[in-house]
């Protein structure tokens, strides 16, 4: 059984809380044996699947694969063709590990995307703008620290698609089981 989930801000990715009081994923009703494959920070949303699949993590986020994950990042400041040069030729010194290549792109228009409870800090004198990454690896909060290093720090994170899977009309806290189709489309790229 493969799960996907819209993991909404402020939940944590794992079924017991770290400390009193924090949402987790034991809240949203997931069949019993289920587990995440692989994990999304407590301040970010989107796509999370779950599975009771043995194996499936391996092969789905083993580095030698190559399995892209895509995230909307909504940043400070307006990156320039450089910046985005920057996050995708790879390369960039993350706590000692150097980033692989990856895409990257303005998005403009802005993605519409539901307001996020409580909202993103703004500040009225620098601009923001949201960018699309797609990457084959998922270091602990790789994409803030890459957004980071690039000189726009993230204010926002969504994962909007695995593969060619995407978490189009699922909406903030709510699952469904995937069918046979949907889970060939995690594998396609």
């Amino acid at each position: 059984m493969v799960i996907a989930f819209h993991k909404p801000y402020g939940v944590l990715c794992q079924f017991t809380p770290d400390q009193a009081g924090q949402r987790t994923l034991a809240g949203f009703g997931f069949p019993p044996g289920v587990y995440p494959v692989g994990r999304l920070d407590l301040d970010s949303e989107g796509l999370l699947l779950l599975t009771d699949e043995a194996g499936f993590n391996h092969r789905l986020l083993d580095p030698q694969t190559g399995h892209p994950r895509t995230y909307w990042v909504q940043v400070e400041g307006i990156p320039s063709r450089d910046a985005l040069d920057r996050l995708q030729c790879g390369g960039l010194e993350i706590r000692g590990y150097r980033t692989r290549p990856c895409r990257a792109r303005l998005l403009d228009p802005a993605p519409a995307v539901p307001v996020r409870e409580p909202p993103v800090r703004i500040r009225k004198a620098i601009p923001t703008a949201w960018l699309e990454l797609q990457l084959t690896e998922g270091k602990n909060r790789q994409v803030r620290r890459m957004t980071a290093a690039a000189g726009f720090p993230t204010l926002r994170l969504i994962r909007t698609a695995i593969g060619g899977y995407t978490a189009a009309g699922l909406a903030a806290g709510v699952w469904k089981t995937l069918d046979p189709g949907e889970i060939r489309d995690i594998w396609h790229r």
